[in-house]
């Protein structure tokens, strides 16, 4: 088979570059190890978050931001530090320059919108120039992730029916083919067909090989967060420790990183491979779909976070403030997980799980059902909350404390929970709740999210007491470590194309979304601001597709 450019990848990056080539009048031909059920990749899973800077979104709400504001935020958080992150800071002021740009009115015109509620994730806790958004900037769209898939499968889809992009599923590629340095074409393996439902582990049975011959390849193939021998590999242990024993995937087992170490092979550069992405808020899914599926809580900033011997977290350790912070934090502990203690009144206001299938009002796109989920439902939670918190085996619910600790001392198999030193430290927090005021620096963040009127309407409860029974039940979330997202990858220039280790553009190959760090080999540096994962598999998956063949 002879195309004009193969796209390896049908994930969010791989459909934007495909699209983008399309029209331009390119063929192309998509090629993914998974089947059809599958297109759209992990974006298919996400909320939908976008981060992009001075909308009419965060104008509604009374967010003051600009891209002074965002660049500063942005590079104190990369903290780029290495030669090579020169293409990574390259990548992201041109990101910052489209999100505080054309990135919504392309966005818009392209039919995707926004809940009107800005989110307010990472904010951080260290000081103005270092890590964390100042203001909320994560846009979630109307259907999640599945609202922004919609409309690039649509124009992919739009350019099939006219002839110009051929789906090759069930075809894992297992070598670039090159002639005298340059990348023209892809060669593997075709699968058989599996019938396994979106995300769950397929199988990997050869019934043939294939070659596709091309001008350009475009590598889109995504991380290594379902790949856990691979993340051992690359685990930071100098910065972090040793890698934990138990970690939740928060991906499917497609996200193996295959094809990143193939294109390393073929004369690509990967650079900032130790960066990783993972959160500390993670619990079992009750209903799994793929190996050790993990969910993550999206919290507000109102749970009582303590370490494993029940000792509380100091900040910036608070929850939805420094996730690499927070990491680190816990495996200086010498345990792998830790706990979140909270109330009834916390749970429904500040749980949210991440995903599209834990937020099917959002998903829905109707105003009727977020109102019932999120408004109309009295004292309880959203459906999937509550249901986690009767089926979760990291959920503990109790109507007094000391059967919350017995609760939380027999999850574990281990007495580490002492209920005397645990009440102590809840005692004192609840004496800081009376003024608006407080000593306690959780307690003064939380006073200052309900300044921002997002957060005070739907993600921030008002402080209260956590010993007292009509704010019960008390609940306790055992919280893993789960594994979500490569930083660093594929180098790249600001056209996607790739580099090799002598900084060298290698003709015909190209990388984008994950498989290239988002761009340029790591455009986050050590830190997301989230909203930036989507973001940058839309915009450098532009840049491949306006840019290769």
């Amino acid at each position: 088979m002879k195309t004009d450019v193969v796209v390896v990848g049908g994930g969010l990056a791989g459909l934007t570059a495909a699209a983008e080539l399309g029209d331009r009048g390119k063929k192309v031909v998509i090629v993914d190890q998974e089947g059809q059920q599958n297109l759209g990749g992990q974006a298919h899973w996400s909320l939908g978050g976008l981060f992009m800077v001075d909308t009419p979104e965060q104008r509604l709400m009374g967010i003051k931001d600009s891209h002074e504001l965002a660049l500063n935020d942005w590079m104190g958080s990369a903290q780029f530090d290495r030669p090579e992150d020169d293409y990574p800071r390259q990548w992201a002021e041109k990101y910052l320059d489209f999100a505080a740009g054309e990135m919504r009115p392309w966005l818009h015109d392209m039919g995707l919108r926004w809940f009107p509620v800005v989110g307010w994730a990472e904010r951080g806790g260290s000081d103005a120039m270092g890590h964390g958004n100042s203001v909320p900037r994560f846009h979630v769209t109307w259907g999640t992730g599945l609202g922004v898939l919609e409309h690039f499968i649509r124009r992919c889809n739009e350019h099939s029916d006219a002839g110009r992009i051929t789906y090759l599923h069930r075809h894992q590629v297992d070598r670039l083919e090159m002639l005298n340095g340059a990348a023209v074409g892809v060669s593997g393996t075709t699968l058989a067909p599996d019938d396994a439902v979106q995300g769950a582990q397929t199988n990997r049975d050869a019934t043939g090989e294939f070659r596709v011959d091309a001008d350009a390849v475009i590598v889109a193939s995504g991380g290594i967060g379902g790949n856990f021998d691979l993340i051992r590999k690359v685990w930071p242990t100098e910065r972090l420790g040793p890698a934990p024993n138990n970690m939740l995937s928060g991906v499917p087992a497609h996200v193996d990183g295959r094809m990143i170490g193939i294109t390393e092979d073929a004369g690509g550069h990967v650079i900032n491979f130790d960066r990783l992405w993972f959160y500390t808020e993670g619990v079992k899914n009750w209903d799994p779909i793929w190996p050790a599926h993990g969910i993550r809580i999206l919290p507000g900033p109102s749970s009582m976070w303590f370490n494993a011997n029940g000792n509380r977290f100091a900040p910036p350790t608070m929850p939805g403030f420094d996730t690499n912070g927070s990491f680190k934090a816990i495996l200086d502990t010498g345990f792998d997980y830790s706990w979140f203690v909270l109330t009834q009144k916390v749970i429904k206001k500040e749980f949210a799980l991440s995903g599209s299938e834990q937020n099917p009002d959002l998903t829905s796109a109707k105003w009727s059902k977020v109102l019932t989920e999120r408004i109309l439902m009295g004292k309880n939670a959203t459906g999937p909350v509550e249901a986690f918190k009767e089926h979760g085996a990291d959920f503990i619910v109790a109507d007094n404390l000391t059967d919350l600790v017995k609760g939380m001392n027999e999850l574990t198999d281990d007495a580490l929970i002492d209920e005397a030193h645990l009440r102590t430290q809840i005692e004192a927090r609840d004496a800081q709740v009376d003024n608006p005021f407080s000593k306690d620096p959780q307690i003064t963040a939380i006073q200052a999210a309900r300044h921002y009127r997002g957060d005070r309407l739907i993600r921030t409860a008002k402080p209260h007491r956590f010993l007292d029974p009509d704010n019960g039940p008390l609940i306790a979330v055992r919280l893993n470590l789960i594994t979500r997202k490569t930083l660093g990858g594929l180098q790249t220039d600001l056209n996607s194309q790739a580099i090799d280790a002598a900084g060298n553009a290698i003709p015909g190959l190209y990388a984008a979304g994950e498989a290239a760090g988002f761009g340029g080999g790591g455009y986050h540096g050590y830190n997301s601001l989230e909203g930036t994962f989507l973001g940058g598999c839309i915009f450098s998956g532009r840049a491949a597709g306006k840019s290769a063949g």
